[in-house]
C-alpha cells in the first residue's frame, strides 16, 4: 500500500515538474521569436527611408521589450521547476 501512495506521490510531482519545464520551453521560444522579429525590423530601419525608419524602430524595441518579458517568465517558471 505504501509503494503505491509512493507512486502516485510521484507521479504528482512530475507531472507538477513537466508542466513547468513545458511553460519554461514557451516562453524562451516566444522570446527567441521576438529577438527575431527585432532584429527584421532593425534591418528594415537601416535599409529604409525616413518616415518609415521611426517606426521600424519603434517595432523593434516593442519586440525586444516582449522579448525581455518571456525571458523573464522563462526564468521563473524554470526556478519554480524543482518546488
Amino acid at each position: 500500500m505504501t509503494k503505491i501512495i509512493a507512486a502516485v506521490a510521484a507521479l504528482v510531482l512530475s507531472s507538477a515538474a513537466f508542466a513547468q519545464v513545458g511553460t519554461a520551453v514557451k516562453e524562451t521560444a516566444k522570446g527567441v521569436g521576438q529577438t527575431a522579429q527585432q532584429a527584421g525590423d532593425n534591418t528594415k530601419a537601416v535599409v529604409s527611408t525616413e518616415p518609415t525608419k521611426t517606426i521600424d524602430k519603434t517595432k523593434a524595441k516593442m519586440h525586444k521589450a516582449r522579448a525581455r518579458a518571456h525571458y523573464h517568465n522563462a526564468k521563473v517558471a524554470t526556478k519554480e521547476i524543482g518546488k
